[in-house]
């Protein structure tokens, strides 16, 4: 039975993928901060199915503890400071979880000395300002934000320890993906949380930043699968994972609303600068070829499905709170 250590178990990529990791026969470690109230909403169905460890990526021995405790056969480094916009207000904090992270890991790994497959959380954000359109795996970066910058290091440095101790340490490049899982703090989640609430009638609006931004967005159980993929090969390599179609939030907000029927939602989105990036990117867009090629690997999940999964998911979960 294969063995696999999980940081950022809590999140969304944490928990998808380790009910795809279950379901594939591993033992499957997750990695949580050690707090007095874990948020474990994503996770409640995984206790007792899986180990939680106490583990933080500002804390090496912390990590490496964690190694020793799993002996895993395969890591996969999820947990990150991971909402863009906050990476403005902490900077050096995102830097050192987000960047400084990843070289702690890889440290850790090479200190235990065991041979142990390592995979990356790259992100669409290190391409920003898009040199290229779409973004393929040898399109130059140009990060805008301490978020991307920071992604953009802990990519070097696994490239870097692939390189110099031949480490199978690879990165996915992943482009927005999105589930009903999504931290409420991130805009498609806020949408479809306030375009829920609207529909039962507990809220009238939802304030929101950039309505033009366009995303290259995905369903994040199909992206987890391309995670474990990587893992699978004979030797280990970056790609890129995306759909290759770009929609803008407007679009976003034109499905959310028609699932609950609405078809002009102005009058119920207003706009703050408060939620405005001060270095915006515009557009992002992945050409997701060489995966495909080479992982077999492909979205299954529509942008309209995704959004409408969404929707209904927290249409479901109010109901259920208000009873």
């Amino acid at each position: 039975m294969k063995r696999a250590l999980i940081t950022g178990i809590n999140g969304m990529d944490g928990s998808h993928l380790a009910d795809l990791l279950l379901e594939k026969g591993y033992e499957v470690f997750g990695m949580e901060r050690r707090c007095s109230s874990p948020n474990r909403t994503n996770t409640k169905h995984l206790e007792g199915r899986i180990t939680f460890l106490h583990g933080d990526l500002t804390d090496q021995n912390s990590l490496l503890r964690c190694i020793k405790e799993s002996n895993p056969d395969e890591v996969y480094n999820l947990a990150s400071q991971s909402f863009v916009g906050e990476s403005w207000n902490t900077p050096e904090q995102t830097s050192d979880v987000t960047g400084l992270g990843v070289l702690r890991m890889l440290e850790a790994i090479r200190e235990y000395g065991k041979p142990i497959k390592f995979y990356q959380a790259s992100s669409s954000e290190m391409f920003g300002r898009m040199v290229e359109n779409p973004a393929k795996e040898s399109t130059p970066f140009y990060p805008r934000s301490p978020y991307g910058v920071s992604k953009l290091y802990g990519h070097w440095i696994t490239k870097n320890y692939r390189e110099s101790y031949d480490m199978f340490a690879t990165s996915g490049i992943l482009f927005n993906h999105e589930s009903e899982r999504r931290g409420i703090e991130f805009v498609t989640r806020k949408i479809t949380d306030g375009v829920s609430r609207i529909d039962l009638g507990l809220q009238d609006k939802i304030t929101l930043g950039n309505l033009d931004a366009k995303r290259d967005w995905g369903y994040a159980p199909d992206y987890c699968e391309a995670m474990w993929l990587m893992l699978q090969q004979d030797k280990p390599d970056d790609y890129v994972i995306a759909t290759g179609e770009t929609h803008s939030i407007r679009d976003f907000l034109d499905i959310a609303f028609d699932v609950i029927g609405v078809t002009d939602w102005e009058d119920y989105v207003g706009q703050d600068v408060r939620y405005m990036r001060p270095a915006e990117v515009d557009v992002l867009r992945g050409d997701s070829t060489k995966a495909q090629t080479e992982l077999g690997w492909k979205p299954k999940t529509s942008f309209e499905d995704l959004v409408s999964k969404m929707v209904s998911n927290d249409i479901e979960r109010l109901e259920n709170e208000i009873r």
